[in-house]
C-alpha cells in the first residue's frame, strides 16, 4: 500500500504553484533491530556512498566518540573511534563524496539543550573503508580513523539548540536546523572552511515550520542525493521539501510547504536519512534494540 505525498508550493505574492513531481511511499517496514546495548541513542543516521548498503550512527552526550557502520537491516559490520574529536554532543551525521569520488563522514556537535554553548563543532572525517580494515563487532576494541578536521562555528543572532545537519551534495555547503518547542525552526548555512584558526558565523537563511505541534521540533534531516529533496524528522514523523522543477538555487526548497511521511512508530526517533540512491528513506530511534526502518519512494 502506498500513500501519496502531493508535493506543492504556493509562493507568497499569490503567483501560481511551482510544478513539482508527485511522490508517494510505501508503508514503512521495520527491516530489521540494531542490536547490543552500546547503541541506545541513536542519533543520526547517514548512507554511505563508497560501500554499498551502508549506514552510519552514534550516539549523542554523555557518550564517547564513536561511530558505528551498519547494514541494510541494522546489523553491525563495526565501530571505529574518530580521531581528534570530543563528543560533547553529536547530534546528527551526514556523508558527502567529493569530486575525486573520496566519502567524508561529517559528524555534528550542535546540541545545546540548556543554551550554554557560544561556539559548536562539525568534524569531518574521511569514511573508513568496512571492507579492509573492519572495526570490532564487540564495541570493546574500536579501530581508529583518519585525524578529523575541526569546523567551529557560532549563530549570528544568539545560542540554539540544532540536531540536523546536512551537507549539500554538490556544494559540500552544511545546514543547521535548530530544535524549538516555541516556534518555528532557523536554517542556518555554514560554508565548508575546515581547520580555521577562525570562528565561522552561521549565515542565517529562513525560519521553517512542519505541520505538528511544536512545529520547530527538528531532531534530523538530510538532503537527497540528487539535491532536489529534503527529508526531516521530529519524535513521531517525517516531513520532506521538494525543490521546484523550475528551480536551479538549492535555497529555495526552505521556501516550499513540506509534506508529513510516515516513517513508522519509534520511541525517540532523532535520526532519518535517504538511501545512497535516494529511492529509500531510513529512520532509527534512541532506545537499544532499535527498529530499523525503511520506506520506498514510488514516483508518479
Amino acid at each position: 500500500m502506498a500513500i501519496g505525498v502531493g508535493l506543492s508550493s504556493c509562493s507568497s505574492s499569490g503567483t501560481a504553484p511551482a510544478k513539482q513531481v508527485t511522490v508517494s511511499y510505501t508503508l514503512p517496514k521495520v527491516v530489521g533491530n540494531i542490536p547490543g546495548d552500546d547503541i541506545s541513542e541513536s542519533s543520526g543516521l547517514a548512507a554511505s556512498k563508497c560501500s554499498p548498503n551502508i549506514f552510519w550512527t552514534h550516539n549523542d552526550s554523555g557518550n564517547a566518540a564513536i561511530l558505528y557502520a551498519l547494514d541494510e537491516t541494522g546489523a553491525r559490520r563495526g565501530i571505529w573511534k574518530v580521531a581528534g574529536a570530543e563528543n560533547t554532543d553529536w547530534e546528527d551525521i551526514a556523508e558527502f563524496k567529493d569530486r575525486n569520488g573520496k566519502c567524508f563522514l561529517y559528524i555534528g556537535d550542535i546540541g545545546d539543550n540548556d543554551s550554554t554553548r557560544r561556539e559548536h563543532f562539525i568534524y569531518r572525517v574521511r569514511e573508513p573503508d568496512i571492507g579492509v580494515r573492519p572495526g570490532s563487532a564487540s564495541g570493546t576494541e574500536p579501530s581508529a580513523t583518519a585525524i578529523a578536521e575541526h569546523l567551529r562555528f557560532s549563530y549570528p543572532d544568539g545560542r540554539h539548540d540544532g540536531e540536523s545537519l546536512l551537507v549539500h551534495p554538490s556544494t559540500g555547503d552544511i545546514y543547521v536546523i535548530t530544535k524549538r518547542v516555541d516556534g518555528p525552526a532557523g536554517v542556518y548555512r555554514i560554508r565548508p572552511t575546515f581547520d580555521s584558526a577562525t570562528t565561522i558565523i552561521a549565515e542565517r537563511l529562513s525560519d521553517i515550520k512542519v505541520p505538528a505541534i511544536p512545529n520547530g521540533l527538528i531532531t534530523g534531516g538530510d538532503i537527497s542525493p540528487d539535491g532536489k529533496r529534503v527529508i526531516l524528522c521530529d519524535y513521531a514523523r517525517a516531513y520532506e521539501y521538494r525543490l521546484p522543477d523550475d528551480s536551479a538555487n538549492f535555497d529555495d526548497i526552505w521556501k516550499q510547504s513540506p509534506e508529513p511521511v510516515d516513517i513508522g512508530d519509534r520511541l525517540a526517533g532523532e535520526a532519518v536519512c535517504y538511501s545512497a540512491d535516494g529511492r529509500s528513506i531510513f529512520a532509527t530511534s534512541e532506545r537499544a534494540g532499535s527498529p530499523f526502518i525503511r520506506v520506498d519512494s514510488v514516483a508518479k
